[in-house]
């Protein structure tokens, strides 16, 4: 065990002040993650500051019809919010398709979205990894890449991001609210998360000290159907091989009037998938449709020895899930 010290911050200000004195800090909250880290040695902070106790524990309306989520709300307490069911489905679909109903009841929505890849070498501190020490290597290069990247991967790091929430909050459009030494700005959910390029060791576009404090959802367009679709090896507790948040809305002559699509599972980040809606939009809704803009998304996948299947597995599901979206719009 290596000795750490422990601060409880008293304001969203006084967290920031201690993080950014402290370069071998780390922010604590529902702990799910950071913890199980700390155990295997992947993170050794000097520091943990805990804000848990702050006041961002809200889910509230905003004015223009939208939703803003307070940093520490649970993801048990986000998916049973009534607004959260009835206005953004697949949100709550996608939080109750993450972990166990425990963990649910201590994850916050901030540390889902700062929860690290699952890749096995990254958790395995006696072998390479550029995410967990740069330039030492990806020891998935030539490995198990089972659950690893199809897009968006290069040749420091093949590992994907594992939250389910934020697929969801991608396709929202979802802003990601940061206080900062110098102020408070917002990141769209799209942009918050990085692909790994040269430096896979930064998940995010967060500076060191910046605390989230919360998540705004705009307002849902009217009639819009949206949904989550998980698959996995088994039926609960696992991560996505792929997922699809899916949102569509229709025209009064059946056309497709807006797609907002992101991938989870197979990419470093959430894959908002800007090229199947492009294609999506104006066109009938059908099973020739689907497959084109499936096709047209994953035409840049680069699969590894290993996880080719990933490719059919994530166009039959996003096929699959524009096709229930469209029945359930079906006059």
């Amino acid at each position: 065990m290596k000795p750490f010290g422990y601060h409880r911050a008293t304001s969203p200000a006084d967290a920031v002040e201690m993080l950014t004195k402290n370069q071998h800090a780390a922010y604590l909250a529902g702990g799910t993650n950071l913890v199980d880290h700390m155990k295997l040695g992947v993170a050794e902070p000097d520091l943990l500051v805990d804000v848990s106790h702050l006041d961002l524990s809200e889910t509230v309306l905003t004015g223009d019809g939208g939703v803003r989520i307070g940093a520490n709300v649970r993801n048990s307490d986000l998916a049973a919010d009534p607004v959260i069911r009835s206005h953004y489905p697949m949100l709550a679909r996608a939080l109750l398709s993450g972990a166990s109903g425990q963990l649910r009841n201590a994850a916050t929505t901030a540390g889902n979205l700062l929860q690290r890849t699952r890749c096995v070498y990254f958790q395995d501190v006696t072998t390479p990894c550029n995410k967990r020490v740069p330039g030492s290597g990806c020891s998935a290069l030539g490995g198990y890449v089972r659950y690893h990247a199809i897009l968006g991967a290069s040749p420091h790091c093949v590992a994907v991001h594992p939250s389910d929430m934020a697929v969801a909050m991608c396709a929202l459009d979802a802003l990601v609210v940061v206080q900062t030494r110098d102020g408070e700005r917002r990141i769209p959910v799209e942009d918050f998360h990085r692909l790994p390029g040269d430096q896979p060791e930064r998940d995010t576009a967060l500076e060191h000290g910046d605390l989230i404090t919360a998540v705004e959802l705009p307002a849902p367009p009217a009639g819009a159907v949206s949904d989550y679709r998980k698959v996995r090896d088994r039926a609960s507790y696992a991560f996505a091989l792929v997922s699809v948040a899916a949102e569509l809305t229709f025209t009064s002559t059946f056309q497709i009037g807006s797609a907002r699509i992101a991938l989870g599972g197979v990419a470093h980040k959430p894959w908002r998938a800007r090229r199947a809606e492009r294609l999506l939009v104006g066109d009938q809704p059908s099973d020739e449709t689907f497959a084109a803009a499936a096709d047209a998304e994953l035409k840049q996948a680069e699969p590894l020895p290993g996880n080719e299947f990933k490719v059919e597995l994530a166009r039959r599901t996003l096929i699959a899930q524009l096709r229930m979206l469209t029945e359930r719009r079906r006059p």
